[in-house]
């Protein structure tokens, strides 16, 4: 495998985010091909990484895909790279939750075998970082810290009391990063504003993160950690599925409002069969011709909705096409373009719901159940999913539902709309961890290409 290293932290707010943006756009410019990694279900990071790199970001979740499936689509992602930068999820060994770190930052490092860079926030520290430092290196000695980068250090004399921290436990620090509010990049309610919403103001936070970083950091020695990891042969992950003989056009929407996809979505799509097009909700007013079926992912519906609602041609033809009976797959931000309503704005009055924000955020992984058949999934098929949202609905499933699952107190929930060909939800799920449910809904669009007869069942 390819040359790699991950940027980890003690904890979340350490400033990975800009620290492995930064090493990707760096190295980028520096002459590398870069292939860029998130750990864990996020889809903000990504968009960044794929501005920092002109690559596409990647996600690895064990939890998602399984862990036998990690160094794979590793191994697919960093195809024609020189190096790769794995950014991690939280702190080091958070994972899922009452598991022993199961889809950690660690768990992925071990699976690629790659060093860890450790970012550490240094506001308020001094030689208690060697404490710090010492403690993360020990409780899992399998686990390699390789260096470590001092973010947010406050002054020279700061520096110098942090270095001489890390001589103590024997780290080198490979770059020092000074207090800048330029090197942040803009939040919001469910983490960073994404790439594609921000527009130029992200291309400008990108460079600026890019520039401190070469300043800062000693590429060569970020360069020569990520060298320090012994051979691997991994075969690279392909999705083994059987493809369709007729090409139906699968409709993709795209866009500032829904940004949330996983880049092997639309490989998979494509391995079994489909061509893709993508459909911007904010801008286009149909659907492509000939469209045999629609996905609808994620994204922030909510911070778009007078201008979705606004584009009342495309809702119309949503509308009819998802009545027709043709497959539709909308997860989270899709399933609220689909309802009546989104905070009083109207959408495609598909589910007998509406949306709403609320200040509670719904996050976790899920693993569930499906309760009845659907293009995607026979019934009793099942998944592991995320929920990441702070909105709700009026009417939170279908009856029968799209899914069961037990809560964090061991109650049933249902959750989630299936109607004709409509398979609407709030969970997220990774193509790659059940590439035969994407099959499945590309066989299930055969009844609605041009020319072949309407109608289909779904068991």
């Amino acid at each position: 495998m390819v040359n790699r290293l991950v940027v980890a932290a003690p904890a979340s707010g350490s400033g990975k985010t800009t620290v492995a943006t930064g090493l990707m756009a760096a190295l980028r410019r520096a002459g590398s091909r870069v292939a860029p990694f998130k750990v864990g279900p996020d889809y903000i990071d990504p968009g960044y990484h794929s501005l920092a790199t002109g690559r596409p970001g990647r996600n690895l979740d064990p939890v998602l895909v399984g862990e036998h499936r990690i160094p794979g689509l590793f191994a697919h992602g960093a195809k024609g790279c020189d190096i790769a930068v794995v950014e991690g999820v939280m702190g080091l060994f958070d994972g899922r939750v009452d598991t022993a770190g199961v889809g950690s930052t660690a768990h992925v490092a071990k699976l690629i075998n790659a060093p860890v860079l450790f970012v550490v926030d240094a506001r308020g520290q001094s030689r208690s970082l060697a404490a710090l430092l010492h403690g993360f290196r020990g409780y899992d000695p399998t686990v390699r810290l390789g260096g470590v980068i001092l973010n947010q250090v406050g002054s020279e004399r700061h520096e110098q009391v942090l270095r001489s921290a890390c001589d103590e436990v024997g780290l080198d620090v490979l770059g020092v990063l000074p207090r800048d509010p330029q090197f942040s990049l803009p939040s919001r309610h469910l983490g960073l504003v994404t790439a594609a919403e921000h527009g130029q103001e992200a291309v400008a936070a990108v460079d600026a993160i890019a520039a401190a970083v070469a300043k800062h950091v000693d590429l060569d020695a970020v360069r020569a950690l990520a060298s320090s990891v012994p051979s691997m042969a991994v075969a690279a992950w392909e999705p083994q599925v059987e493809p369709v003989a007729d090409e139906p056009l699968i409709a993709v929407a795209g866009g500032a409002a829904f940004t949330f996809g996983y880049a092997e979505h639309v490989e998979v799509l494509k391995a079994a069969g489909a061509a893709v097009a993508v459909v911007d909700p904010l801008n286009d007013e149909n659907l492509p011709k000939d469209t045999a079926g629609l996905v609808l992912p994620g994204g922030f519906p909510e911070q778009h909705a007078e201008a979705l609602s606004g584009n009342v041609k495309l809702r119309e033809a949503v509308a009819r096409f998802a009545r027709s009976g043709a497959p539709v797959h909308a997860e989270c931000g899709g399933l609220l373009y689909l309802a009546r309503s989104l905070d009083g704005h109207p959408m495609c009055g598909v589910l007998d719901a509406d949306g709403f924000m609320t200040p509670k955020l719904t996050l976790g992984y899920r693993d569930a159940v499906a309760s009845t058949g659907s293009p995607l999934h026979p019934p009793g098929s099942r998944v592991t999913g995320h929920e990441f949202h702070r909105t709700q609905l009026s009417t939170p499933h279908s009856t029968p539902p799209a899914w069961h699952w037990r809560g964090v107190d061991s109650r049933p929930v249902a959750e989630g709309f299936v109607a004709g060909g409509v398979h609407a939800s709030y969970l997220h799920t990774h193509p790659a961890g059940d590439p035969e449910a994407v099959a499945r809904f590309v066989r299930a669009c055969h009844p609605f290409v041009a020319g072949a007869a309407d109608g289909t069942v779904f068991a």
